[in-house]
């Protein structure tokens, strides 16, 4: 480690020798060299600051996202890694009979897979073990590029008419004071939307509380094309 002018510091208390003698810069994102991150480039002594300052508009930048909010759903969760490893055939015929997705591809083809399992509702602290539908995001890593699944455990939804979805999750959160679900403002919505009672037997079967990931059930939220 050296300071900006590239001197390297004398040995330590403790006997070490010299260190790697290059120099050491702040950077952009980028890679490229910032010099001075306290002072920006002005018109002229008094003027006001140019759009140059590349480094100023960044530094800023950063600044206002270094704090990254919670999700407002699916918060809480874990992450797991894999492969998809191929079969080449679907029943008794060659993949490519049906798709033309290379993953699905030839015999013993593996894909890098990442999944991101997680409950509903809850936030990052919240249990695991709640009565919550489930999700799950899967990622492939294709050689054509990233392919994202969606799913939940649960059959159907609350709502089919997505202008609801905010009304729907601000029923079941938590209330901002007790911390507490609020069984009044989850059936006041749900009865006012028989649409969503359809779910609501899903939710309090017992698939709203799965015995774990590996053994839960999972239905796709969109229509896929292969």
């Amino acid at each position: 480690m050296t300071d900006d002018n590239g001197r390297s510091p004398k040995s330590d208390s403790d006997g070490r020798g010299e260190q790697d003698a290059a120099p050491r810069h702040l950077t952009t994102r980028q890679g490229h060299p910032v010099y001075d991150n306290q002072n920006q480039r002005t018109v002229g002594d008094r003027g006001p600051a140019t759009l140059e300052n590349y480094h100023f508009l960044e530094k800023i930048s950063h600044f206002d996202r270094e704090r990254i909010p919670e999700r407002v759903v699916h918060a809480r969760g874990f992450v797991a890694h894999g492969y998809l490893e191929a079969y080449g055939t679907i029943g008794d015929e060659p993949a490519s009979t049906y798709t033309r997705a290379k993953l699905l591809q030839g015999k013993g083809k593996r894909t890098p897979v990442v999944i991101r399992f997680s409950t509903v509702i809850g936030g990052r602290d919240s249990s695991e073990a709640a009565r919550d539908p489930r999700g799950f995001a899967v990622k492939f890593k294709t050689e054509d590029g990233n392919w994202d699944l969606v799913g939940n455990d649960l059959m159907v939804f609350f709502i089919r008419d997505a202008i609801k979805f905010p009304d729907v999750i601000h029923s079941l959160k938590p209330d901002p004071i007790t911390f507490r679900q609020d069984p009044n403002r989850i059936f006041d919505f749900m009865s006012q939307t028989p649409e969503s009672m359809h779910m609501l037997t899903w939710l309090f079967s017992p698939r709203g509380i799965p015995k774990d990931y590996r053994h839960m059930d999972g239905a796709a939220v969109n229509t896929y094309k292969l």
